[in-house]
């Protein structure tokens, strides 16, 4: 019965997504996931336990696993009713009933002569572009039931630790379009950059910086990044996904080598050949610079485009 419980409730989930534009259930799932190893594995122990004092007995109907399973299913729907009573009739979050606050922050290089920037984003809608005049030029818009995003910049050794970070947020249900953040930063600054996003969709157009170091661990979602461009550095990319889509954007003139692993559903590249386990385009070994990039993804589709 377990197959066919997982089965119905992920259609009925899906079926809601599609046809109620109302009804956002992934920050809810990104946030209380784990809940489905803990149950599933208390199921698990009493099968186990079930089954050690009477092996001979006919297997129960109701398994611990598929009780776990309802359990679940009942437990994630009162979750979704509970933030659907939080943000009002049917899902909706207008102006009536929820405040957006607004937000501009700039931070000045400080003498630094390359920067580590850590950006941590629950949920929402996160665009990063290039062309900023200082080393970062941020706007943020979010909602007032959730924590102002932080902005932390330090200086040591020539060095600059930038953090993002907003904590406490509120998960919503519905469309998280509260939460925007548009961050630019400058593009002759070496630049290592680590991502660990929640749930929604990023924009990364990185063309243009100064990237030694890219990891990207996206929770649920649509993320494209773009690392088009001329490249003075070799830059090393990790890119981490769990339950969604992603498109990487990588240049023609620059070598590119590609390493896929872990559980992705399925992988389609335009510009790129298998070398072995990885893909390769046509300018690697003739660059003076490359990429290494590593995807490693649980459920979704990833896009490999090296073109112009």
């Amino acid at each position: 019965m377990a197959g066919a419980i997982v089965l119905i409730a992920l259609g009925v989930l899906l079926l809601l997504v599609n046809l109620w534009p109302g009804f956002n259930p992934w920050p809810v799932l990104a946030r209380y996931w784990p809940l489905i190893l803990i149950f599933l594995g208390i199921g698990a122990l009493v099968d186990y336990f079930r089954y050690r004092s009477a092996p001979d007995a006919r297997p129960h109907v109701s398994s611990g696993a598929t009780t776990a399973l309802i359990v679940l299913i009942i437990i994630f729907a009162c979750l979704f009713w509970r933030h659907h009573r939080r943000d009002g009739k049917y899902g909706w979050r207008s102006g009536d009933d929820a405040s957006n606050l607004h937000q501009d922050r700039s931070v000045d290089l400080g003498g630094a002569t390359s920067v580590r920037a850590r950006i941590n984003m629950p949920a929402g809608n996160l665009d990063v572009q290039p062309g900023a005049s200082t080393l970062l030029a941020a706007h943020f818009d979010y909602s007032s039931s959730n924590d102002t995003p932080q902005v932390n910049y330090d200086v040591a050794g020539g060095r600059g630790e930038l953090e993002i970070t907003q904590s406490g947020s509120t998960v919503h249900w519905g469309p998280n379009d509260d939460d925007s953040w548009q961050l630019h930063f400058a593009n002759d600054v070496p630049l290592d950059l680590a991502l660990d996003m929640g749930a929604g969709q990023g924009n990364l157009n990185l063309e243009g910086l100064d990237l030694t170091n890219l990891k990207v661990n996206l929770g649920a979602g649509q993320m494209q990044v773009d690392l088009r461009g001329a490249r003075k550095n070799n830059l090393d990319a990790d890119i981490e996904g769990g339950v969604g889509q992603g498109t990487i954007l990588l240049p023609e003139d620059v070598g590119v080598r590609v390493h896929a692993e872990g559980g992705i559903g399925t992988i389609s590249t335009h510009g790129l050949k298998r070398d072995g386990d990885d893909y390769v385009n046509d300018a690697l070994g003739t660059s003076p610079v490359m990429i290494r990039l590593t995807v490693q993804g649980g459920v979704g589709e990833i896009d490999l485009n090296a073109g112009p």
